[in-house]
């Protein structure tokens, strides 16, 4: 005759077997999900971001333009470099500075050609929103 006990086991052994059964496909396609879910990328306190400011947004060829800006998540020191667009494609030129104490960055640059400049900086992986300077 089975104890109480002994019942009470054979019937969570049961459970579990049917769990195991009939959950299977459940724990895989959970796990799937899972997976999926660790692969999105999230946002985190890793990620850099960058702001730019052109001053003044309007200039006569040969003038000069300072470019300023902020960093967050960056590293002090990081190579900031100005790139503008060139056709569909972002060209660097040769205007750069490093990341500051307070996570700042600013430098200079002259334009000599006549026409409207979509610009940004890039630091590492992190570009900032582009920012559009007239050359009269």
């Amino acid at each position: 005759m089975a104890t109480p006990r002994r019942i009470a086991r054979i019937l969570a052994a049961g459970a579990l077997s049917a769990a195991l059964l009939t959950g299977g496909g459940l724990a895989t396609a959970s796990a799937a999900t899972s997976a999926a879910t660790a692969a999105t990328p999230t946002p985190s306190a890793a990620a850099g971001e960058i702001t730019l400011k052109a001053t003044p947004t309007e200039v006569k060829a040969g003038e000069k333009v300072t470019f300023t800006g902020r960093t967050k998540g960056l590293p002090i020191g990081t190579k900031v470099v100005l790139q503008h667009k060139n056709g569909s494609k972002w060209t660097t030129l040769h205007a750069n500075t490093l990341i500051k104490q307070g996570s700042s960055f600013s430098f200079d640059n002259t334009f000599k050609n006549k026409g409207k400049e979509e610009l940004r900086v890039m630091a590492g992986n992190w570009t900032s929103p582009s920012t559009t300077v007239i050359i009269r």
